[in-house]
């Protein structure tokens, strides 16, 4: 049986706190409407009962946002806005769903977790071979990963229930245009470690 793991993406104060600055837009909204972070941390907890690694990436930048791409339509913008500044509250997960000092910790300063940081080496140091996945927002950050993690040969599992987009029609048509590359599930009918 492949080792695995589940990722928690981008569940930080930032993106997915109701009093956070994304607390109160479209992604907020579809955050609370869909509970999300009721579900994850049930996903989280059935996953460490099963003895899967847990791991968690953060999307995060230095206090001069030296690593920023000032041209990037997602990030350029966050200097302003004093987004996704380490070392602060909002680049913390969610204490919902709060890591425990062995678990696997990424800050990416890209969508994708495996650009440029050090998600594969940890990955194969652990040797896992399946990565379950969940986080905001599935149009990026979840499928950047299972696009990536499907081309490094990883078997890839989405929990969708665990995923929120910017609305239900966001939601859709980024599962729907996954699902070449992953096998889609959810935290209630996903059975860590059984297959």
């Amino acid at each position: 049986m492949k080792k695995e793991i589940l990722l928690v993406l981008d569940m930080q104060n930032d993106l997915v706190h109701v009093d956070g600055p994304n607390g109160k837009s479209p992604l907020g909204a579809q955050v609370r409407e869909r509970a999300i972070l009721d579900k994850t941390a049930s996903a989280i907890g059935k996953a460490r009962a099963a003895g899967i690694r847990v791991g968690y990436v953060r999307v995060g930048f230095s206090p001069d946002y030296k690593e920023c791409p000032a041209a990037s339509p997602v990030f350029g913008g966050a200097p302003k806005a004093g987004l996704f500044k380490l070392g602060t509250w909002g680049t913390e997960i969610h204490p919902q769903l709060s890591p425990l000092d062995d678990d696997v910790q990424v800050v990416k300063h890209r969508v994708s977790p495996f650009y440029g940081t050090d998600l594969e080496l940890q990955l194969r140091t652990l040797g896992i071979g399946r990565i379950y996945c969940c986080g905001v927002s599935t149009q990026a950050v979840v499928q950047a990963t299972v696009r990536d993690g499907h081309d490094r040969d990883y078997d890839m599992v989405v929990l969708e229930d665990c995923c929120a987009a910017h609305s239900p029609e966001e939601q859709a048509n980024s599962m729907g245009s996954i699902a070449r590359f992953c096998r889609v599930t959810t935290s209630d009918a996903v059975r860590f470690g059984s297959d």
